[in-house]
Protein backbone atom coordinates (compact mmCIF):
# COMPACT_ATOMS: atom_id res chain seq x y z
CA UNK A 1 0.00 0.00 0.00
CA UNK A 2 1.04 3.53 -0.89
CA UNK A 3 1.06 5.69 2.21
CA UNK A 4 -0.28 8.87 0.35
CA UNK A 5 -3.32 6.32 -0.97
CA UNK A 6 -6.81 7.35 0.77
CA UNK A 7 -10.19 5.93 0.02
CA UNK A 8 -13.77 7.57 0.64
CA UNK A 9 -15.35 4.46 2.59
CA UNK A 10 -14.39 2.67 5.40
CA UNK A 11 -13.49 -0.99 5.48
CA UNK A 12 -10.61 -3.23 4.52
CA UNK A 13 -7.47 -2.49 3.15
CA UNK A 14 -7.94 -4.12 -0.15
CA UNK A 15 -4.03 -4.65 0.14
CA UNK A 16 -4.01 -6.40 3.22
CA UNK A 17 -5.68 -7.94 6.02
CA UNK A 18 -6.33 -4.11 8.14
CA UNK A 19 -9.25 -1.77 8.93
CA UNK A 20 -8.92 1.71 7.02
CA UNK A 21 -7.96 4.31 9.56
CA UNK A 22 -10.05 7.04 9.74
CA UNK A 23 -8.96 10.58 9.15
CA UNK A 24 -11.41 13.47 9.65
CA UNK A 25 -10.79 17.39 8.62
CA UNK A 26 -8.17 19.18 10.01
CA UNK A 27 -6.26 15.78 11.03
CA UNK A 28 -4.40 15.74 7.19
CA UNK A 29 -0.66 17.00 6.97
CA UNK A 30 -0.37 19.56 4.79
CA UNK A 31 2.58 21.64 3.36
CA UNK A 32 2.42 23.43 6.68
CA UNK A 33 3.98 20.64 8.34
CA UNK A 34 2.92 17.86 10.89
CA UNK A 35 2.38 18.85 14.76
CA UNK A 36 3.90 16.90 17.16
CA UNK A 37 3.06 17.35 20.74
CA UNK A 38 5.88 18.86 22.86
CA UNK A 39 5.71 16.61 25.63
CA UNK A 40 5.22 13.46 23.27
CA UNK A 41 8.90 15.00 21.85
CA UNK A 42 10.70 15.74 25.00
CA UNK A 43 9.99 12.24 25.66
CA UNK A 44 11.47 11.04 22.47
CA UNK A 45 14.52 13.05 23.22
CA UNK A 46 14.46 15.09 20.12
CA UNK A 47 17.40 17.44 19.49
CA UNK A 48 17.76 19.97 16.63
CA UNK A 49 20.66 21.67 15.04
CA UNK A 50 20.62 23.83 13.06
CA UNK A 51 22.49 24.23 9.14
CA UNK A 52 25.36 26.60 9.31
CA UNK A 53 27.94 27.76 7.21
CA UNK A 54 31.50 26.31 8.22
CA UNK A 55 34.86 24.56 7.40
CA UNK A 56 34.61 21.11 6.27
CA UNK A 57 38.63 19.91 5.95
CA UNK A 58 39.82 18.65 2.34
CA UNK A 59 41.79 16.40 3.87
CA UNK A 60 41.66 13.13 2.58
CA UNK A 61 43.67 9.59 4.25
CA UNK A 62 44.23 6.65 2.77
CA UNK A 63 46.12 3.43 3.50
CA UNK A 64 49.44 2.38 1.06
CA UNK A 65 51.82 0.30 0.73
CA UNK A 66 55.35 1.11 -0.17
CA UNK A 67 56.66 -0.72 -3.50
CA UNK A 68 59.85 -0.46 -5.41
CA UNK A 69 60.28 2.44 -7.63
CA UNK A 70 60.04 0.41 -10.78
CA UNK A 71 61.72 2.95 -13.19
CA UNK A 72 65.20 2.69 -10.63
CA UNK A 73 65.98 -0.74 -12.27
CA UNK A 74 69.30 -2.44 -13.22
CA UNK A 75 69.57 -5.70 -15.39
CA UNK A 76 73.39 -7.30 -15.11
CA UNK A 77 74.75 -8.78 -18.03
CA UNK A 78 78.16 -9.86 -19.18
CA UNK A 79 79.37 -8.28 -22.63
CA UNK A 80 80.85 -11.05 -23.24
CA UNK A 81 80.39 -14.84 -23.38
CA UNK A 82 82.62 -17.44 -21.15
CA UNK A 83 82.40 -19.17 -18.02
CA UNK A 84 81.47 -18.27 -14.30
CA UNK A 85 84.28 -18.82 -11.94
CA UNK A 86 83.15 -16.82 -8.98
CA UNK A 87 80.05 -15.78 -7.42
CA UNK A 88 80.99 -13.71 -4.51
CA UNK A 89 78.04 -15.72 -2.43
CA UNK A 90 75.13 -13.63 -3.34
CA UNK A 91 71.76 -14.61 -3.23
CA UNK A 92 68.28 -12.90 -4.14
CA UNK A 93 67.01 -10.20 -1.49
CA UNK A 94 70.63 -9.16 -0.26
CA UNK A 95 71.68 -5.55 0.08
CA UNK A 96 74.39 -4.31 -2.28
CA UNK A 97 76.18 -1.35 -2.86
CA UNK A 98 76.57 0.49 -6.03
CA UNK A 99 80.68 -1.20 -7.32
CA UNK A 100 79.75 -4.06 -5.84
CA UNK A 101 80.85 -7.25 -7.27
CA UNK A 102 78.54 -9.85 -8.41
CA UNK A 103 80.37 -12.70 -10.58
CA UNK A 104 83.46 -12.94 -11.93
CA UNK A 105 84.03 -14.30 -15.64
CA UNK A 106 86.67 -16.06 -17.50
CA UNK A 107 86.73 -15.60 -21.44
CA UNK A 108 88.93 -17.71 -23.46
CA UNK A 109 88.38 -15.10 -26.49
CA UNK A 110 90.18 -12.57 -25.07
CA UNK A 111 93.47 -14.22 -24.23
CA UNK A 112 94.40 -13.88 -28.21
CA UNK A 113 93.60 -10.90 -28.36
CA UNK A 114 95.47 -9.40 -25.87
CA UNK A 115 98.34 -11.48 -26.56
CA UNK A 116 97.97 -9.52 -30.33
CA UNK A 117 97.71 -6.13 -28.77
CA UNK A 118 101.36 -6.41 -26.63
CA UNK A 119 102.93 -7.46 -29.40
CA UNK A 120 101.23 -4.36 -31.61
CA UNK A 121 102.23 -1.88 -28.58
CA UNK A 122 106.07 -3.33 -28.79
CA UNK A 123 106.33 -2.50 -32.82
CA UNK A 124 106.93 1.40 -33.55
CA UNK A 125 103.27 1.06 -35.72
CA UNK A 126 100.81 2.97 -33.92
CA UNK A 127 98.27 2.50 -35.88
CA UNK A 128 98.29 -1.16 -35.38
CA UNK A 129 98.26 -0.79 -31.65
CA UNK A 130 95.10 1.46 -31.81
CA UNK A 131 93.42 -1.09 -34.07
CA UNK A 132 94.30 -4.21 -31.38
CA UNK A 133 93.11 -2.01 -29.00
CA UNK A 134 90.06 -1.59 -30.95
CA UNK A 135 89.39 -5.34 -31.19
CA UNK A 136 89.54 -5.55 -27.87
CA UNK A 137 86.75 -3.44 -26.91
CA UNK A 138 84.75 -4.70 -29.96
CA UNK A 139 85.28 -8.50 -27.84
CA UNK A 140 83.50 -6.83 -24.78
CA UNK A 141 86.61 -6.23 -22.70
CA UNK A 142 85.85 -2.93 -20.15
CA UNK A 143 88.17 -0.47 -21.02
CA UNK A 144 89.56 -0.44 -17.31
CA UNK A 145 90.44 -3.87 -18.69
CA UNK A 146 92.12 -2.99 -21.45
CA UNK A 147 94.20 0.16 -19.68
CA UNK A 148 95.33 -2.69 -17.04
CA UNK A 149 96.54 -4.80 -19.65
CA UNK A 150 98.12 -1.77 -21.40
CA UNK A 151 100.25 -1.19 -18.28
CA UNK A 152 101.25 -4.11 -16.41
CA UNK A 153 101.75 -5.79 -20.09
CA UNK A 154 100.30 -8.58 -19.05
CA UNK A 155 96.90 -10.87 -20.33
CA UNK A 156 93.85 -11.31 -18.32
CA UNK A 157 91.26 -13.73 -19.46
CA UNK A 158 89.17 -12.87 -15.98
CA UNK A 159 86.94 -9.90 -15.52
CA UNK A 160 84.65 -9.35 -12.49
CA UNK A 161 80.68 -8.28 -13.57
CA UNK A 162 79.56 -5.25 -10.80
CA UNK A 163 76.75 -3.54 -9.69
CA UNK A 164 75.80 -0.57 -12.10
CA UNK A 165 73.56 0.53 -8.86
CA UNK A 166 73.23 0.02 -5.00
CA UNK A 167 69.92 -1.55 -3.72
CA UNK A 168 68.28 -4.80 -3.52
CA UNK A 169 69.20 -8.37 -5.91
CA UNK A 170 65.45 -8.80 -6.91
CA UNK A 171 66.57 -11.94 -9.39
CA UNK A 172 70.32 -14.07 -9.44
CA UNK A 173 70.01 -16.98 -11.95
CA UNK A 174 73.97 -17.33 -12.04
CA UNK A 175 75.72 -20.24 -10.40
CA UNK A 176 79.70 -20.95 -10.54
CA UNK A 177 80.66 -23.21 -13.83
CA UNK A 178 77.82 -21.76 -15.55
CA UNK A 179 78.43 -21.22 -19.21
CA UNK A 180 77.09 -17.64 -20.13
CA UNK A 181 76.60 -16.08 -23.60
CA UNK A 182 76.75 -12.41 -24.52
CA UNK A 183 73.69 -9.97 -23.32
CA UNK A 184 72.37 -12.86 -21.23
CA UNK A 185 70.87 -11.79 -17.75
CA UNK A 186 72.51 -12.40 -14.52
CA UNK A 187 70.73 -10.49 -12.13
CA UNK A 188 68.30 -7.92 -11.11
CA UNK A 189 69.13 -5.07 -8.83
CA UNK A 190 65.98 -2.92 -7.64
CA UNK A 191 67.10 0.48 -6.53
CA UNK A 192 66.37 1.76 -2.85
CA UNK A 193 67.21 5.40 -3.07
CA UNK A 194 63.36 6.25 -3.71
CA UNK A 195 60.48 4.32 -3.70
CA UNK A 196 56.69 4.45 -4.60
CA UNK A 197 53.84 4.47 -1.92
CA UNK A 198 50.50 3.29 -3.34
CA UNK A 199 47.60 4.51 -1.49
CA UNK A 200 43.93 2.85 -2.51
CA UNK A 201 41.84 6.12 -2.67
CA UNK A 202 37.45 5.73 -3.27
CA UNK A 203 36.52 6.63 -6.52
CA UNK A 204 34.05 8.79 -4.48
CA UNK A 205 36.48 11.15 -3.27
CA UNK A 206 39.50 10.48 -5.97
CA UNK A 207 38.38 13.34 -8.04
CA UNK A 208 39.89 15.31 -4.97
CA UNK A 209 43.25 14.12 -5.58
CA UNK A 210 45.50 15.45 -8.58
CA UNK A 211 49.09 14.85 -9.70
CA UNK A 212 51.99 17.53 -7.85
CA UNK A 213 49.32 17.33 -4.98
CA UNK A 214 51.27 17.77 -1.41
CA UNK A 215 51.03 14.47 0.68
CA UNK A 216 51.92 13.53 4.09
CA UNK A 217 53.41 9.88 5.52
CA UNK A 218 53.71 8.33 8.62
CA UNK A 219 54.38 4.42 9.31
CA UNK A 220 53.98 2.34 12.12
CA UNK A 221 57.51 1.29 11.81
CA UNK A 222 58.59 4.94 12.94
CA UNK A 223 56.00 6.27 14.96
CA UNK A 224 56.65 10.42 15.37
CA UNK A 225 58.16 10.88 11.99
CA UNK A 226 56.31 12.52 9.43
CA UNK A 227 57.69 12.26 5.38
CA UNK A 228 56.76 14.57 2.75
CA UNK A 229 56.04 13.86 -1.29
CA UNK A 230 53.52 14.43 -4.32
CA UNK A 231 51.31 12.84 -5.74
CA UNK A 232 53.44 11.61 -9.08
CA UNK A 233 50.68 9.20 -11.11
CA UNK A 234 47.05 8.34 -10.56
CA UNK A 235 46.89 4.89 -11.92
CA UNK A 236 44.24 4.59 -14.73
CA UNK A 237 42.31 1.41 -13.54
CA UNK A 238 40.11 0.51 -10.19
CA UNK A 239 40.09 -1.91 -8.61
CA UNK A 240 36.85 -4.14 -9.23
CA UNK A 241 36.50 -5.68 -6.10
CA UNK A 242 37.08 -2.46 -4.19
CA UNK A 243 36.24 0.23 -6.28
CA UNK A 244 38.82 2.56 -5.70
CA UNK A 245 41.90 3.77 -7.76
CA UNK A 246 45.53 3.20 -7.39
CA UNK A 247 47.30 7.10 -6.29
CA UNK A 248 50.87 6.88 -6.44
CA UNK A 249 53.36 8.54 -4.36
CA UNK A 250 57.43 8.75 -4.90
CA UNK A 251 59.47 9.44 -1.75
CA UNK A 252 63.09 9.90 -0.95
CA UNK A 253 64.33 6.77 1.29
CA UNK A 254 67.47 8.35 2.90
CA UNK A 255 68.98 5.83 5.29
CA UNK A 256 66.85 2.75 3.06
CA UNK A 257 65.16 2.81 6.39
CA UNK A 258 61.89 2.24 4.11
CA UNK A 259 61.34 -0.99 2.43
CA UNK A 260 58.70 -2.23 0.21
CA UNK A 261 55.81 -4.30 1.81
CA UNK A 262 55.65 -1.60 4.81
CA UNK A 263 51.87 -0.23 5.17
CA UNK A 264 51.59 3.65 5.66
CA UNK A 265 49.10 6.22 6.63
CA UNK A 266 49.17 8.99 3.52
CA UNK A 267 46.88 12.38 3.58
CA UNK A 268 46.28 14.04 0.67
CA UNK A 269 46.09 17.69 1.33
CA UNK A 270 43.05 19.54 0.12
CA UNK A 271 41.44 22.61 -0.20
CA UNK A 272 39.35 23.85 2.61
CA UNK A 273 36.00 26.24 1.86
CA UNK A 274 33.45 27.64 3.54
CA UNK A 275 29.83 25.13 2.94
CA UNK A 276 26.62 24.66 4.50
CA UNK A 277 27.00 22.13 7.05
CA UNK A 278 24.31 19.50 9.46
CA UNK A 279 24.90 17.01 11.26
CA UNK A 280 25.36 14.19 9.74
CA UNK A 281 23.03 11.78 12.02
CA UNK A 282 20.47 14.27 10.68
CA UNK A 283 20.66 13.17 7.13
CA UNK A 284 18.20 10.48 6.56
CA UNK A 285 19.39 7.63 2.80
CA UNK A 286 16.55 6.30 1.81
CA UNK A 287 18.55 4.79 -1.06
CA UNK A 288 16.87 7.25 -4.06
CA UNK A 289 17.62 10.44 -1.98
CA UNK A 290 18.16 11.84 1.25
CA UNK A 291 16.18 13.58 3.59
CA UNK A 292 16.26 15.49 6.62
CA UNK A 293 13.55 16.72 8.80
CA UNK A 294 12.92 20.62 9.10
CA UNK A 295 12.07 21.72 12.30
CA UNK A 296 9.45 24.24 12.19
CA UNK A 297 7.88 26.71 14.38
CA UNK A 298 4.98 25.30 16.85
CA UNK A 299 6.08 22.02 17.17
CA UNK A 300 6.15 21.38 13.32
CA UNK A 301 7.77 19.02 11.28
CA UNK A 302 8.09 18.45 7.76
CA UNK A 303 10.62 16.15 5.51
CA UNK A 304 12.89 18.05 2.80
CA UNK A 305 14.63 16.68 0.23
CA UNK A 306 18.88 17.29 0.22
CA UNK A 307 21.28 16.90 -1.73
CA UNK A 308 24.46 16.09 -0.02
CA UNK A 309 28.22 16.43 -0.80
CA UNK A 310 31.90 15.63 1.42
CA UNK A 311 31.09 14.11 4.70
CA UNK A 312 34.12 14.76 7.69
CA UNK A 313 34.30 14.84 11.19
CA UNK A 314 31.01 14.23 12.10
CA UNK A 315 29.40 17.08 9.70
CA UNK A 316 27.94 16.62 5.98
CA UNK A 317 27.94 19.22 3.34
CA UNK A 318 24.53 20.26 2.18
CA UNK A 319 24.93 21.27 -1.42
CA UNK A 320 20.93 21.69 -2.30
CA UNK A 321 17.63 21.81 -0.71
CA UNK A 322 18.45 23.11 2.37
CA UNK A 323 19.24 27.43 3.24
CA UNK A 324 21.83 28.76 6.21
CA UNK A 325 19.63 28.72 9.62
CA UNK A 326 17.17 26.14 8.71
CA UNK A 327 16.78 23.65 11.69
CA UNK A 328 16.93 20.02 11.44
CA UNK A 329 16.20 17.10 13.81
CA UNK A 330 19.35 15.09 14.42
CA UNK A 331 17.13 12.88 17.20
CA UNK A 332 14.25 10.96 16.41
CA UNK A 333 13.75 11.92 13.06
CA UNK A 334 12.86 8.53 11.74
CA UNK A 335 10.04 8.60 13.90
CA UNK A 336 8.80 11.57 12.03
CA UNK A 337 9.99 10.33 8.53
CA UNK A 338 7.79 7.51 9.13
CA UNK A 339 4.97 9.08 10.76
CA UNK A 340 5.15 11.83 8.06
CA UNK A 341 5.09 8.64 5.32
CA UNK A 342 2.12 7.90 6.87
CA UNK A 343 0.03 10.84 7.04
CA UNK A 344 1.21 11.12 2.83
CA UNK A 345 3.03 14.42 3.59
CA UNK A 346 4.63 15.55 0.58
CA UNK A 347 8.46 15.75 0.86
CA UNK A 348 9.76 19.39 -0.12
CA UNK A 349 11.59 19.19 -3.21
CA UNK A 350 15.04 20.58 -3.61
CA UNK A 351 14.07 23.34 -6.10
CA UNK A 352 12.15 24.88 -3.64
CA UNK A 353 14.96 26.73 -1.24
CA UNK A 354 18.34 28.28 -2.46
CA UNK A 355 20.82 26.43 -0.34
CA UNK A 356 23.89 28.75 -1.64
CA UNK A 357 27.14 26.94 -0.78
CA UNK A 358 29.14 29.75 -1.63
CA UNK A 359 29.22 33.05 0.55
CA UNK A 360 30.06 35.91 -1.76
CA UNK A 361 26.48 35.21 -3.31
CA UNK A 362 23.47 37.36 -2.37
CA UNK A 363 21.23 36.39 0.47
CA UNK A 364 17.37 36.44 0.53
CA UNK A 365 17.42 39.67 2.06
CA UNK A 366 20.17 41.08 -0.26
CA UNK A 367 18.61 44.18 -2.45
CA UNK A 368 19.30 44.09 -6.04
CA UNK A 369 19.02 46.96 -8.55
CA UNK A 370 19.46 46.68 -12.38
CA UNK A 371 17.61 48.73 -15.68
CA UNK A 372 15.20 47.47 -18.21
CA UNK A 373 12.40 48.36 -20.54
CA UNK A 374 8.75 48.05 -19.55
CA UNK A 375 6.58 45.88 -21.55
CA UNK A 376 3.93 46.09 -19.76
CA UNK A 377 1.60 47.71 -17.27
CA UNK A 378 -1.42 45.47 -14.77
CA UNK A 379 -2.86 46.15 -11.39
CA UNK A 380 -0.46 43.15 -10.05
CA UNK A 381 2.70 44.20 -11.26
CA UNK A 382 4.87 45.41 -14.38
CA UNK A 383 6.53 43.51 -16.74
CA UNK A 384 10.26 44.54 -17.71
CA UNK A 385 13.01 43.68 -20.78
CA UNK A 386 15.72 43.84 -17.90
CA UNK A 387 19.37 43.68 -18.25
CA UNK A 388 21.62 41.04 -16.36
CA UNK A 389 21.35 41.32 -12.94
CA UNK A 390 24.99 40.10 -11.78
CA UNK A 391 24.48 39.41 -7.83
CA UNK A 392 22.21 36.92 -9.07
CA UNK A 393 23.87 34.98 -12.02
CA UNK A 394 20.64 36.45 -13.57
CA UNK A 395 20.77 36.84 -17.92
CA UNK A 396 18.94 39.31 -19.95
CA UNK A 397 15.42 38.63 -20.22
CA UNK A 398 11.45 39.32 -19.90
CA UNK A 399 9.71 38.63 -16.92
CA UNK A 400 7.14 39.85 -14.26
CA UNK A 401 7.85 41.74 -11.45
CA UNK A 402 5.11 42.57 -8.59
CA UNK A 403 4.67 46.01 -7.02
CA UNK A 404 5.62 47.05 -3.27
CA UNK A 405 2.79 49.65 -3.97
CA UNK A 406 0.05 49.53 -6.14
CA UNK A 407 0.84 53.07 -7.44
CA UNK A 408 4.76 53.15 -7.35
CA UNK A 409 3.86 52.37 -11.57
CA UNK A 410 1.74 55.81 -11.90
CA UNK A 411 3.38 58.21 -14.40
CA UNK A 412 4.92 55.70 -15.77
CA UNK A 413 4.21 53.80 -20.04
CA UNK A 414 5.25 51.42 -22.32
CA UNK A 415 8.56 51.99 -23.40
CA UNK A 416 10.13 53.66 -20.74
CA UNK A 417 13.68 52.98 -19.86
CA UNK A 418 13.52 52.49 -15.78
CA UNK A 419 16.08 51.64 -12.82
CA UNK A 420 14.28 49.41 -10.38
CA UNK A 421 15.78 48.04 -7.06
CA UNK A 422 14.11 44.65 -5.34
CA UNK A 423 15.13 42.10 -2.36
CA UNK A 424 15.44 38.53 -3.55
CA UNK A 425 12.21 36.70 -2.45
CA UNK A 426 11.01 33.69 -2.44
CA UNK A 427 7.61 34.45 -3.53
CA UNK A 428 8.76 36.08 -6.62
CA UNK A 429 10.74 39.57 -7.13
CA UNK A 430 9.32 42.99 -5.85
CA UNK A 431 10.17 46.01 -6.92
CA UNK A 432 10.73 48.70 -4.10
CA UNK A 433 11.71 51.36 -6.15
CA UNK A 434 10.68 52.36 -9.39
CA UNK A 435 12.78 55.20 -11.68
CA UNK A 436 13.42 56.46 -14.94
CA UNK A 437 16.92 56.07 -16.31
CA UNK A 438 18.59 59.58 -17.05
CA UNK A 439 20.84 59.66 -20.53
CA UNK A 440 18.64 57.22 -22.56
Amino acid sequence: MVPGQHFDKPGKSPFMDMQLVPKYAGDAADDTGMRIDPGLAQSLGMRTASAHRGTLGGAISATGVIAFNERDVAIVQPRAGGFVQRTYARAPDDLIPAGAPIVDLLVPDWGGAQQEYLAALGTADAALARAARQRLLLLGMPASTVAAVEKGRRTSAVYTVTAPIGGTISTLVVRAGMTVSPGQMLAQINGLSSIWLDAAVPEAVAGSVSPGQPVTVTLAAFPGETRHGRVRAILPRAADESRTLTVRTELPNPGLKLRPGMFAQVNFAGEERQVLLVPSEAVIQTGKRSIVMLALDKGRFRPAEVRTGRTGGGQTEVLAGLAEGEKVVTSGQFLIDSEASLSGMDVRPIGSVDSRSSGDQPTKAETCETCGMIQKITPAGITLQHEPVPALQWPGMTMLFLLDKPGLARGFKVGDRVRFTFPREDAGPTIRSLSRETGK
